[in-house]
């Protein structure tokens, strides 16, 4: 744009100039924008003393610290914009930039560098960071003796592989003959305080090596593509809106194994606004029964005073409000059979194989029921971690439903134990929160699960509650009278009981705003069927389709699904493409990079 406006204005520069300049602009990522930048301005500074020029353009080249995230729910994301801030306000020249838009080709020219990172699943980087991770790890990964870097990870440890991308990243970079300039941190999910320690300690660090940038020309803020999402609300994690449930609807049938709800939340007067493809997080309240259960089972009185957070709260109110009852985790077995001298728990914890599948079948207030002990309030507080919201995709767009947004909500519910127990979240949803009540909710917004132009088409998988995104694409498709074709695949296990939002689909098809729709049922018939099966059938049309430019999206279960999905994608590469194993995976890889190919998994 600046550029652009060049030939409009009184300019030194002759016309050929300027197109050789905008031609070598062009060519340039941010990094290197900036670096010419402080080249220019160093040598307008120093014209005539080249030893002089020569220092400036070194200092501007090795100042910038560059701040990557890989971000799975936002949180990594969250951190790394904070990191941002503060090495701002030492005067650092910053390059911020999500993992999935970093140019890995820069790698190499990089001096000071900070990592962010998630972790997804088994240990598995998160969507954003598949490309680098893949790329660190590959046989392309440059040497890096040049580098200095810190990498701060944040996870889950009710998860095997805690924090492993953070790791990965860490040992790699090492190995690639990086410095690391600072330790590296593994955080679990109430993480806030030792993230702002670990951020101050190692900009000190860094500081003494960046500290020419306080006084270079060329020290600025420079902020990769996607590095920041342009959103600005008043509403956020830790600030998040007071809104009012309007609608609960169960959308499964009575005979389904599954009971999915389509909840909608009023927005009004709140200046709240999303796009399709963001998530809602979403607070709630713990079973109030639950709660009474835990303070019987441990003797604790609901009015006890304890200390949480730099204030007095009562015992019950933070069961019910803030701390986590539902998901279990490793950490809550150690401190509370600790707390409790319960031997049986002691041993239990010691074994961290045993304890993972302990836990795979127990949530947190198992424990406590099947293992009461006495302990005081503020150790029960102690041995809990803090409530993390829960993340819905979101299934409206509000160029259809204004000022709301809504949910496609699958509720967890099992037996075990001779008791029927809920999920956090879905439980206060559906079962807790009557409709005009209110819940706290803030928007998550993902720019790597994006709708292309509007003439392009789009290929949409989503088994399940994984058609809550497509819900708010054809939504959003629709109301812009977008002309790029519509295919959805969409599975559940009976076409009677589960085919969730039905009416609408089948109105689309109608329409011609959804162009093809393909169902698999799985349990409709002897031998399963899932969209995997309803992809290879179809799979001469759906390569057609890619090598037409569709854009292909997955959402839903990314333990197996996504899995079975992608393999099912890469065998349709080397049937109708003709491509080898190899070729394949390249293949489907620079879709990815190219934001042609983007999951929303869970």
């Amino acid at each position: 744009m600046l550029l652009a406006s060049l030939t409009a204005q009184a300019s030194p520069l002759s016309a050929q100039q300027v197109k050789d300049l905008q031609a070598l602009v062009s060519q340039l990522n941010p990094i290197q924008q900036a670096w010419v930048s402080g080249y220019l301005a160093a040598a307008a500074q120093f014209a005539g003393q080249q030893a002089g020029t020569v220092a400036a353009t070194q200092v501007a080249e090795a100042s910038t610290l560059t701040i990557l995230y890989a971000s799975q729910t936002g949180n990594a994301k969250a951190v790394a914009n904070k990191i941002k801030a503060a090495a701002e306000s030492k005067g650092f020249a910053v390059a911020l930039a999500d993992i999935a838009s970093y140019k890995t080709t820069a790698l190499v020219k990089e001096k000071f560098l900070i990592i962010v990172a998630s972790t997804y699943g088994e240990g598995e980087p998160p969507e954003s960071a598949v490309s680098f991770h893949k790329f660190l790890f590959g046989k392309k990964a440059p040497q890096l003796p040049q580098l200095q870097y810190a990498v701060l990870g944040l996870g889950d440890s009710s998860y095997e592989y805690f924090c492993q991308t953070a790791v990965d990243f860490d040992t790699k970079l090492a190995t690639l003959g990086a410095k690391r300039l600072h330790q590296t941190a593994l955080l679990d999910v109430d993480y806030d305080a030792q993230a702002s320690e670990w951020q101050q300690q190692a900009l000190t660090q860094f500081e003494p090596l960046l500290k020419a940038a306080n006084s270079a020309p060329s020290a600025q803020v420079i902020a990769w593509p996607g590095a920041t999402d342009g959103h600005h609300s008043l509403y956020n994690k830790q600030n998040p809106l007071l809104a009012e449930l309007s609608a609960n609807q169960k959308i499964t049938g009575r005979d389904s194994t599954k009971d999915v709800r389509h909840i909608e939340i009023s927005l009004a007067d709140s200046g709240l606004t999303y796009q399709p493809g963001d998530a809602l997080g979403v607070y709630f309240h713990n079973d109030p029964a639950l709660v009474t259960a835990i303070l019987a089972a441990t003797g604790i009185a609901a009015d006890s005073k304890v200390q949480f957070d730099g204030a007095e709260h009562t015992v019950q109110q933070l069961l019910t409000e803030q701390l986590e009852l539902t998901q279990s985790y490793p950490s809550f077995v150690e401190k509370y059979a600790a707390a409790t001298a319960n031997a049986a728990l002691q041993q239990l914890a010691a074994d961290k194989t045993a304890l993972r599948e302990f836990l795979a079948q127990h949530q947190t207030a198992d424990v406590v029921l099947q293992y009461p002990g006495s302990l005081s309030a503020q150790q029960l507080v102690d041995s809990l971690r803090k409530q993390q919201p829960r993340l819905y995709s979101i299934a409206s767009s509000q160029a259809e439903v204004g000022e709301e947004v809504h949910l496609t909500v699958g509720v967890v519910r099992f037996d075990n134990f001779g008791q029927t127990h809920l999920g956090g979240a879905s439980g206060f949803l559906a079962e807790r929160l009557a409709e005009g009540q209110q819940v706290k909710v803030f928007v998550e917004h993902n720019d790597n699960f994006r709708l292309p132009n509007h003439d392009t088409p789009v290929i949409m998988i989503g088994p399940g509650t994984g058609i809550a995104p497509f819900r708010a694409f054809l939504q959003e498709r629709d109301n812009a009278g977008a002309t790029g074709q519509n295919w959805l695949f969409f599975g559940n296990p009976h076409f009677t009981q589960d085919f969730l939002y039905q009416v609408e689909l089948q109105d689309y098809l109608k329409r011609g705003v959804l162009s093809k729709l393909d169902v698999a049922f799985s349990r409709d018939q002897a031998q399963k069927v899932y969209v995997q099966d309803k992809l290879l059938n179809k799979g001469a049309e759906v390569w057609s389709w890619l090598e037409q430019g569709a854009h292909i999206y997955i959402c839903g279960d990314g333990s197996k699904m996504a899995k079975d999905v992608h393999q099912a994608l890469l065998q349709i590469a080397q049937t109708h493409g003709g491509l080898s194993d190899e070729a394949a995976s390249d293949y489907f890889e620079q879709l990815r990079e190219s934001k042609r190919y983007q999951k929303d998994v869970y």
